[in-house]
């Protein structure tokens, strides 16, 4: 057993602190958020956020928010089981579940507690996880917190994925992953994911983040696409953030599966629930997206077009199924130079650094809009080419 550490003085408990930045900051992979104006400034073209569909600032979705504070306040005033639950909220449930093609949804104040409660709540002791390794964050905590057997695989390797379900020491098992990987933009097979899921008896949940919609018949999503909305065997969970352009997450799937999320996750007994304003704003956004059904393609056709682009300027690429292209850079060191020169000639992009990256190459990470012109891919495609390291 390690002896205590010294005594501190109370200024140099945090000193570690410090170190740590630095060596960050040394490695490039010191994080600082941009802070953004009210609205798009004159010139710029932004290529870093989610809002897909560029319903963020729609009229429609913006004037929801403000009419759902006026008459529910500004907040649920409460977790979901201690007086929070509001019947906006029971209708966008019931609007996403329509949507979908799902018989249930539980709605929750970020797509990252929809994440932790569906993990956590549909495994435990008794369960072993087989998840993609390359998983976004939430899911990840969600597997720590699971107290089950876990076990990541390679990326989109379904062998893999039925070898650790053949070899499992659990009676239970659930497969997770993403549909659109949200640092790539590559996509699983989950009809695939699926066959192999039902041939060892087990689960799958599917992080529809980046594929609801932008993928599927009118932006139903990757889930609804592959056939999968309705099975009694597949939960997921979607962002309100991406596509929607609001605030917020859901999971979808089996009624009895969304009640047992319901009373047993932490997630939502504990956090104080959507905003009024949210919730509103995400059955607009929904209405919009009925009304409009042609944004979804949209938004694929300019991640295309960025793409060909690129590689037309000699600039490797992933090629996108949904809204996401990702460059690699040479070091984390260089693609942040790399965007800092990109947003001074105003293309913001995003960075995706390790451990994100779980494959450690850090990347530029750049995401199409229903709403880019010709004219704003061809100015980002010149922009990035230009500033390219060298």
């Amino acid at each position: 057993m390690n002896a205590p550490g010294p005594a501190l003085p109370p200024d140099e408990v945090f000193d570690w602190l410090d170190t740590e930045a630095a060596t960050r900051a040394e490695a490039g992979l010191e994080r600082r958020p941009r802070q953004r104006a009210a609205g798009p400034a004159p010139g710029t073209i932004d290529l870093e956020g989610d809002d897909y569909l560029g319903l963020a600032r729609d009229k429609r979705v913006a004037g929801a928010t403000a009419a759902a504070a006026l008459k529910w306040g500004a907040g649920a005033a409460g977790a979901r089981q201690l007086g929070g639950s509001l019947e906006l909220h029971a209708e966008l449930e019931h609007e996403l579940a329509r949507f979908v093609g799902a018989q249930a949804a539980a709605v929750f104040p970020s797509a990252y507690t929809a994440n932790l409660a569906a993990v956590t709540a549909l495994s435990g002791a008794e369960s072993a996880i087989v998840s993609d390794k390359s998983v976004q964050p939430a899911l990840v905590d969600g597997c720590r917190l699971s107290r089950g057997d876990i076990a990541a695989v390679t990326h989109l390797d379904t062998d893999a994925v039925a070898h650790a379900l053949s070899t499992r020491r659990k009676p239970r098992a659930l497969v997770v992953t993403e549909s659109v990987f949200g640092v790539d933009g590559d996509t699983a097979d989950l009809g695939r994911l699926a066959e192999v899921c039902r041939a060892h008896g087990a689960a799958l949940l599917v992080d529809d983040a980046h594929g609801f919609g932008v993928l599927g018949d009118g932006g139903r999503g990757a889930v609804h696409d592959a056939g999968l909305a309705s099975a009694p065997d597949v939960v997921t969970t979607v962002s309100l953030s991406g596509a929607l352009g609001t605030q917020g997450g859901a999971v979808v799937g089996p009624r009895r599966a969304i009640r047992h999320v319901t009373e047993v996750a932490r997630a939502y007994g504990h956090d104080a629930a959507l905003a009024p304003g949210n919730a509103s704003a995400a059955l607009a956004a929904l209405a919009a997206l009925r009304e409009e059904p042609e944004l979804p393609g949209k938004a694929v056709a300019g991640a295309l077009s960025l793409a060909q682009g690129l590689r037309a300027a000699g600039l490797r690429t992933s090629m996108p199924a949904a809204a996401i292209v990702s460059l690699p850079a040479p070091s984390a060191q260089a693609a942040a130079t790399w965007a800092s020169t990109c947003a001074e000639h105003g293309v913001h992009v995003g960075r995706i650094c390790p451990p994100i990256a779980s494959d450690g190459v850090t990347r530029l990470r750049l995401t199409a809009r229903a709403t880019l012109t010709e004219s704003d891919v061809d100015t980002a495609v010149k922009v990035i080419a230009e500033t390219a390291p060298r």
